[in-house]
């Protein structure tokens, strides 16, 4: 695991949280992205860990899973090739 970095916040109205602007730049965030908190605690149910992942982060590893498991999937374009097939059916109506 790489350096760790911190990044001080504030916890404000209903819950809200600021994330900082060099913090939103690493994980290339853009407002209105979805975000997840993922909590992990120690087996003693002591520390807890927080980690944050951008939806666009969980997608590409899901993405590298699908491609682990259906290697042949590994070059295709599988949106566009959905997209055209839509659009071809489309036309015939």
């Amino acid at each position: 695991m790489g350096e760790k970095k911190h990044y001080p916040t504030h916890l404000g109205a209903k819950g809200r949280i600021g994330l900082p602007a060099p913090l939103r730049k690493a994980l290339g965030l853009q407002e209105g992205d979805r975000i997840l908190f993922q909590v992990e605690q120690d087996q003693a149910g002591g520390a807890v860990e927080v980690k944050l992942v951008s939806a666009r982060e969980i997608a590409e590893s899901g993405k590298g899973l699908l491609v682990q498991l259906y290697p042949e999937l590994a070059d295709r374009a599988l949106t566009a090739e959905l997209l055209e097939e839509r659009r071809g059916e489309a036309a015939k109506e």
